[in-house]
C-alpha cells in the first residue's frame, strides 16, 4: 500500500473518530432501530427467491429446485384470469384511498386547526384518533353484524319499513364502496394529526399579511396552507400507497374476499395461495410482484412531485 492510500485511511479514521465522538451517542440511540430495520425488513426480502423455485418444506429455501421454466410462477400469474382481478381489485382500491385519503386527512386536519379552545381541541384530537387504535378484528365483527344478509342492522331496518333486505355479501359493487368508508373512518384521524402538527408550525404572520390584502379564506388556504403542507402530504401519500398494497386485515376481516372472491387483493390473494392451498413459489410470485408494484408507483410519484417543485421554484 502506498503512502498516500496510508495517509488517507488514518484521515478516513480520524473524521470516523470526530464524527463519533461529536454524534456518538444518537448512532447509538440509532442503532436498535436499525438492527430492527435489516432483521425484519430487509434480511426477509431472500425469501423471493421461493418465487423462482418449486418450494417444499423438505429441502428448504435453498435445496429446493429451480422451477423450468426459471419465470413459470410469474407466467401462472399473469395468465390467471383470478390473479388479474386481484390487481385490478387492487389498483382500484388503491386509487380510491390515495384521492379519499388526502381529501378526508386535509380536510379534518383543516378543521381541527379552526377550534380556539385547548381543551377542546385536545379532547377533538383524542376522539379523531380513537378509531386507529380498534382492531381490525372488532371491526369487521361490527361490520358483519351491521350487513348481515339474516340478522344485519340494516336489513332489519330495511324489512320494518317494508322493503327487502340487501344481499350484502352476496354483490360485490357494494364493496368498494364499503371498505373506503371503513377504511378512511379507521386511518383519518391518524393522518389529520401528522397533517395538524404541519399547520401548527406554519407562521401565524403569513395569514395576517394575505387578510390584510384581501384574501379569503379559501384562497388563503389555496396559497399559503396547501403549498406549505406539501412535503407532508408527498409523505402520507406514499404511506397510504405502500398502505393500499399490503391491504389485508380491511378485506380478510370484513369480506374474506367474498363474494366469489371479487373483493380479493393481492395481499388476501397472496395469503390463501401460500397457507390455504401450499403453493408457496406462486405465492411469493405474487408477493414479488406486489412489492414491485409499490416501488414503481412510489417512484413515480416521488419524480413527478420532484418535477412539480422544481417548476415552481424556478
Amino acid at each position: 500500500m502506498s503512502s498516500k492510500g496510508i495517509s488517507n485511511g488514518k484521515k478516513h479514521i480520524s473524521l470516523f473518530g470526530k464524527e463519533m465522538k461529536k454524534n456518538g451517542a444518537l448512532y447509538m440511540m440509532f442503532l436498535p432501530a436499525a438492527v430492527f430495520l435489516i432483521l425484519f425488513n430487509y434480511l426477509p426480502l431472500g425469501g423471493l427467491v421461493i418465487a423462482f423455485k418449486d418450494f417444499n418444506f423438505v429441502d428448504g429455501m435453498f435445496g429446493s429446485d429451480w422451477m423450468h421454466p426459471l419465470f413459470e410462477n410469474f407466467r401462472f400469474l399473469f395468465s390467471s384470469k383470478s390473479a388479474i382481478r386481484v390487481f385490478v381489485n387492487t389498483l382500484v382500491l388503491n386509487l380510491i384511498f390515495i384521492v379519499m385519503g388526502v381529501i378526508c386527512e386535509v380536510g379534518l386536519a383543516l378543521l381541527l386547526n379552526e377550534i380556539r379552545g385547548k381543551f377542546f381541541k385536545k379532547i377533538t384530537q383524542t376522539f379523531t384518533l380513537l378509531p386507529y387504535f380498534v382492531s381490525w378484528v372488532v371491526v369487521g365483527a361490527f361490520i358483519y353484524n351491521l350487513f348481515s344478509t339474516d340478522h344485519g342492522i340494516i336489513n332489519s331496518i330495511l324489512e320494518k319499513f317494508g322493503h327487502e333486505g340487501i344481499g350484502w355479501y352476496s354483490e360485490a359493487g357494494y364493496w368498494p364502496t364499503i371498505l373506503t368508508i371503513i377504511n378512511r373512518w379507521k386511518l383519518t384521524g391518524y393522518g389529520a394529526i401528522i397533517y395538524f402538527a404541519t399547520l401548527s408550525g406554519i407562521d401565524s404572520s403569513y395569514y395576517e399579511a394575505a387578510e390584510i390584502d384581501g384574501a379569503n379564506y379559501f384562497q388563503r388556504i389555496r396559497k399559503i396552507t396547501i403549498p406549505m403542507m406539501k412535503n407532508t402530504i408527498v409523505i402520507n401519500t406514499i404511506l397510504i400507497i405502500t398502505g393500499g398494497f399490503k391491504i389485508f386485515e380491511t378485506v380478510k376481516q370484513l369480506t374474506n374476499g367474498g363474494p366469489n372472491h371479487m373483493s380479493d387483493v393481492l395481499v388476501t390473494y397472496m395469503y390463501d395461495t401460500t397457507f390455504t392451498s401450499s403453493r408457496y413459489g406462486y405465492g411469493m410470485a405474487v408477493a414479488t410482484v406486489s412489492f414491485v408494484l409499490c416501488l414503481i408507483f412510489s417512484i413515480i410519484y416521488l419524480v413527478n412531485v420532484g418535477k412539480s417543485l422544481e417548476q415552481k421554484e424556478g
